[in-house]
């Protein structure tokens, strides 16, 4: 096929939309369900970069889920403990497969921004991550092939509407790449950045012991940020993003939100939140949406008389800041990345709160120096790649 006609562009307004190749070529994608859209495609484009670029550089199963063209979780298919388990809701699906557990990571990283996600997938999607995929809502996926048993499933979805894309893993892409922005085209080359342990080599603190999982979630970031709306911050932990923040003018507002989204992931995991008793037959949406509120500052919406009786079976304590604070006070050995320099040592202050003691980042700030101090104020590692990676 070459070319896929759309219904219309990133809003109805939008027409004609179409995607092709320009130089009269067969697209290297097949759609073997459903009707995807422009929105649909970009993140399925950009995710499958993602998940490919993961595979090549740890050797593990990849996924990832996009929203709006950023990643909302990446991860690889290490294996989910009992309480990573339950708190993905996959607890009751028994023993999964290594592309399965990455997905069950990429989606419960953040599993309000995943709500209605387009995924990602760097192997040949089996039934485990059909079955998983086939209960959450989702816009649809692109992986490199499906097995009869993944696609039947898959098909099944949506009232068969269920978008599911097949990606030609052999496909180079041009050197070249273009877009047009207000009729002018604009020109450059295809970042083809190759994150391994030589970009991860410059240690500028004090502290230089950098252990195997910890430089694989380096990678984890960096890749992930590659692809992420910048700017963007990254913070991962055994071999998942646990908080990504995109798109922000502010270094440090980047921080602060992708920092908060690690918090709640981290404090999913509390005695408070896995003891939350919720009534019988209550989504896993519903869940996620009570659990993120009782969670934050908000809670009495959720505790409040005749709001709690919908929710709950039984009416659960304020999770209160200081039971939180003592929490997060345990969660330790996280790695933080960033596309571009940290211009200040708030930066590092933040991202201490959330348990970071790995960072990457290309350096190059006037202010170098000072946040390399405060690095080492806390025992801190901290590389630097020398290359921006910026992504609009």
């Amino acid at each position: 096929m070459k070319e896929i006609e759309l219904k219309y562009g990133c809003n109805p307004n939008q027409k004609p939309s179409r995607i092709y190749m320009e130089d009269g070529s067969e697209l290297p994608v097949a759609v073997l369900n459903g009707k995807p859209g422009y929105i649909n495609f970009l993140d399925a484009f950009n995710g499958w970069q993602l998940v490919k670029e993961l595979k090549e550089a740890t050797g593990l199963p990849a996924a990832a889920s996009f929203k709006h063209v950023s990643p909302a979780g990446a991860a690889v298919g290490l294996p989910l403990d009992e309480t990573l388990a339950k708190i993905y809701w996959v607890d009751d699906l028994g023993s999964l497969s290594p592309l399965a557990c990455a997905y069950a990571r990429a989606r419960g990283a953040d599993r309000m921004s995943s709500f209605g996600d387009f995924i990602a997938l760097s192997d040949v999607c089996d039934e485990d991550t059909a079955r998983l995929i086939k209960r959450e809502v989702s816009d649809g996926v692109i992986a490199p092939g499906y097995t009869d048993g993944a696609l039947k499933l898959l098909k099944e979805k949506k009232k068969g509407a269920y978008n599911v894309i097949q990606m030609d893993a052999s496909y180079v892409p041009a050197a070249l790449e273009k877009k047009q922005v207000y009729g002018i085209t604009f020109e450059q080359g295809r970042n083809e950045l190759e994150v391994n342990d030589g970009l991860l080599s410059q240690v500028v603190t004090e502290n230089k012991e950098i252990p195997e999982g910890a430089l694989r979630d380096m990678k984890i970031a960096l890749i992930t940020l590659k692809y992420t709306q910048s700017n963007s911050v990254c913070y991962v932990k055994d071999g998942q993003a646990i908080g990504i923040g995109a798109g922000q003018q502010s270094r440090i507002h980047c921080t602060r939100l992708a920092g908060s989204k690690a918090d709640n992931w981290f404090l999913r995991q509390s005695p408070q939140v896995m003891g939350l008793d919720f009534l019988e037959g209550l989504g896993r949406a519903d869940r996620d949406n009570a659990i993120d509120v009782y969670m934050g500052e908000e809670y009495m919406d959720v505790l409040a008389d005749g709001a709690w009786e919908k929710i709950f079976r039984v009416k659960p304590p304020v999770f209160t800041r200081e039971e939180k604070r003592a929490w997060l006070d345990q969660m330790q050995g996280v790695t933080l990345g960033s596309d571009a320099f940290f211009p200040f040592s708030d930066n590092i202050e933040r991202a201490k709160k959330s348990g970071v003691k790995y960072i990457v980042q290309p350096g190059g700030s006037v202010r170098d120096d000072a946040v390399i101090d405060c690095c080492n104020r806390y025992h801190m590692v901290m590389a630097f790649t020398g290359i921006r990676l910026f992504h609009h």
